[in-house]
This record gives structure tokens, sequence and C-alpha cells, in this order.
């Protein structure tokens, strides 16, 4: 089961970014722990600080993905198209966020991409990608589930 994880802008700050919200740890770091919990998953990641690359990068995978995990970062609060894509392309995304973005300022509240995906995973720090991983795993081992 293919799964892309993809992260949008400063989240390669992961690890010297403010670590009392994001944590201490690089994502790359945490990559190999993911693909040591999830040997059965192939796990693929992406991460850019553009636009257009994130929408690039999507219509490249969305059609092929047995499923996509997102973290748009700041674009999830801005990007339409973004949003777009994720309506026009066929695997099932879960949205995460590392922060809970309703502890935050007012204009993290709304993500435009939340419509488009099977859920969200708000505020649970990078156990969140976690979360959304083990739901793919086990919508692939049992198919009623969802």
């Amino acid at each position: 089961m293919k799964i892309h994880i993809i992260n949008g802008p400063n989240l390669n700050l992961l690890g010297k970014r403010e670590p009392e919200i994001y944590g201490g740890n690089t994502f790359e770091s945490f990559l190999e722990d993911l693909k040591k919990k999830f040997p059965n998953l192939e796990l693929s990641y992406f991460q850019s600080n553009h636009e257009g690359k994130l929408i690039d990068y999507l219509q490249k995978i969305g059609y092929e993905a047995d499923g996509i995990v997102i973290n748009a970062a700041a674009y999830s609060h801005t990007s339409i198209a973004l949003a777009d894509v994720l309506k026009a392309i066929t695997a099932p995304t879960i949205e995460v966020h590392i922060s809970n973005v309703f502890a935050r300022e007012t204009f993290r509240y709304h993500s435009h991409l939340t419509a488009n995906c099977v859920g969200t995973i708000i505020g649970l720090g990078l156990e969140g990608y976690v979360l959304a991983l083990q739901y793919f795993q086990n919508i692939h081992s049992n198919p009623m589930a969802d």
C-alpha cells in the first residue's frame, strides 16, 4: 500500500522551529521511525515551501496513491488551489496539523482543505501522522471498516 506524506511550508524546520509547539525531532528522523512502525506500508515523503510544487506533486501522485497524509501548514488556511487539487484527485487524503490550530490565531480556525479530505487530525503533535497511517493500514486490512 503506497502512502504519500506531504508537508508544506516551514515544516522543514521541525526540530529547530518552536520546539515547545512542534517538538525537537526532525521530520526525516521521525519518518525513519514511521517506516519501522509501518513496514507493510510503502511510505514516500515530499516537503516544499512552494505552493505550486505541492500542487504539481499532488497532481503527479493523486490518481495512483493508496492514500495521502498532508500537512499543508499555513497553506491550509489560504490556498484555494490546494483545495481544488485535493478535490480533483482520487486518492483518499487525511489532513494533519501538529499544533492545535484552534489554540492559535483565529485565521487558522478555517482550513480550505478539510472538505476535500476523509478526515482531519489536529493538535496531537507528530502522533497525528501515526494515527493517519493507522487509518490507512486498517482500511486496507479491513475494507468494510470505512
